[in-house]
C-alpha cells in the first residue's frame, strides 16, 4: 500500500502545532475528517496554500510506523478570499465549519457533505449581511437531511419547526443553549 494518499478537501480548521508548524483538519470525500501537520514557517508556501475554507486536492503522506499525517501538497481550487471581507460571512463559514466537525463529517455521507459545504462557501463568498444569515439557515435545513434528521414529510410541517431544528443543530454544534429569537 502506499504511503501518500490524494484526496478531495475542504479546509476546516487550522490550529499552531509546536514551534512553526500547523495542525489542520479536512473534510474528504473519500475518507471524511482528516487531520494532519503542516510543516513549514511563516513564509512557506504550503503553509499558505492550507487555509480555512480552500478547497482542492490534497497530498498526504501517512507514516504508519507512527501512524502519523504530513501534508505533502495542496493545489488550492477554492481559494474563497471574498469571505474574509464581511463578518457574517466569516460567522456563517466558521458556524459551518464547526458544524461539519460537531457532527464528525456527516456521518459517511462525506461526498454529500463536502458538495453542500462548497455550493454555501461559493454563495456566501459574494452574499450581503442579509443573504448570510439565510444561507446559513439553508446549509443546516440541508445538513439535517444529510444527517437524517429532517422532520416527517407531511404537508404541515411548519417553518416554524424547521428553525426549531436549525437553532438545536446550532446550539449542538456551539457546545451551549442558543437565546430565544421570535420567530425562529
Amino acid at each position: 500500500m502506499s504511503r501518500s494518499q490524494s484526496y478531495s478537501a475542504l479546509t476546516l480548521r487550522v490550529r499552531a502545532s509546536g514551534e512553526s508548524n500547523r495542525e489542520a483538519t479536512f473534510l474528504c470525500a473519500e475518507e471524511g475528517l482528516i487531520r494532519a501537520t503542516v510543516f513549514g514557517g511563516p513564509k512557506s508556501r504550503l503553509r499558505a496554500y492550507v487555509a480555512p475554507y480552500h478547497q482542492g486536492k490534497l497530498m498526504i503522506y501517512h507514516n504508519p510506523v507512527r501512524d502519523s499525517r504530513k501534508v505533502s501538497d495542496f493545489d488550492v481550487q477554492s481559494w474563497r478570499p471574498g469571505l474574509r471581507e464581511l463578518y457574517e460571512r466569516v460567522m456563517v463559514a466558521d458556524a459551518l465549519a464547526e458544524t461539519i466537525l460537531a457532527f464528525h463529517g456527516g456521518g459517511g455521507a462525506w461526498l454529500e457533505a463536502l458538495k453542500l459545504a462548497g455550493s454555501v462557501l461559493d454563495s456566501l463568498e459574494t452574499a450581503d449581511a442579509a443573504a448570510c444569515s439565510r444561507l446559513g439557515a439553508h446549509f443546516l435545513w440541508e445538513w439535517a437531511g444529510i444527517m437524517g434528521l429532517w422532520p416527517s414529510h407531511k404537508p404541515d410541517t411548519s417553518l416554524e419547526q424547521a428553525g426549531t431544528l436549525a437553532k438545536g443543530l446550532l446550539a449542538g454544534a456551539l457546545g451551549r443553549k442558543l437565546p430565544t429569537w421570535d420567530g425562529i
